[in-house]
């Protein structure tokens, strides 16, 4: 089945994934997910005991693209991929989500600062009877980080929405000595996997 035009669906409420989708020239509807409200996430994020992290990116976002294909089907949307994806961040075994606040966004910069960190990104494509997915790890190593610089940091806005604490496209790109991997993957989006998926899905892609 090859897609009726050159769109995907996009099961993401991240900002910067459909950034790195208009950087590379892929026109997408918003196929948003809920994330709370009285019935509950569609899909949880919470860690399963003794889930390894990359069991549980590949997890999370498989069971997103696979519930977004199926609100497709039952809305009897135009038929496109239909694109979800999922990052953590995991140090010494660990996995960092999102920090809750101001004293876990702090704890997770001090166990950050001066080492090496791991950014798994997940990304999972449905179309009809293709499933696929992919994931990257790229290793991120901190400089010393200044009790003065995480503090600073950790009164912005930047940190509370991202695994981690931190956003590698924003201002903690200062805090970055090296990165081994992929940059676009720590941002939430590795688009050289993320090609290679759209096109087995069918998607006209150069």
């Amino acid at each position: 089945m090859k897609p009726i035009d050159k769109k995907i669906y996009l099961a993401s409420k991240s900002p910067r994934r459909r950034e790195l989708l208009r950087q590379i020239g892929i026109d997408f509807e918003l196929l948003l997910l809920r994330s709370d409200g009285p019935r509950g996430p569609d899909v949880t994020e919470e860690v399963h005991p003794g889930e390894a992290p990359a069991d549980y990116v590949a997890r999370v976002a498989k069971e997103k693209a696979a519930f977004a294909a199926s609100i497709i089907q039952q809305r009897r949307m135009p038929a496109r991929p239909v694109l979800s994806a999922d990052t953590t961040v995991t140090i010494d075994g660990a996995i960092l989500g999102k920090p809750a606040n101001y004293t876990e966004a702090v704890a997770m910069l001090e166990q950050l600062s001066g080492r090496t960190h791991q950014v798994l990104t997940t990304v999972a494509v449905h179309y009809g009877s293709f499933s696929g997915h992919v994931t990257q790890v790229s290793d991120v190593r901190f400089g010393a980080l200044t009790p003065a610089s995480i503090q600073a940091y950790c009164m912005s806005q930047e940190p509370y929405d991202k695994a981690g604490g931190y956003g590698i496209q924003g201002t903690a790109a200062l805090f970055v000595e090296h990165i081994e991997g992929s940059h676009s993957g720590i941002m939430g989006l590795p688009l050289y996997e993320t090609a290679q998926l759209l096109r087995q899905a069918g998607l006209p892609l150069p």
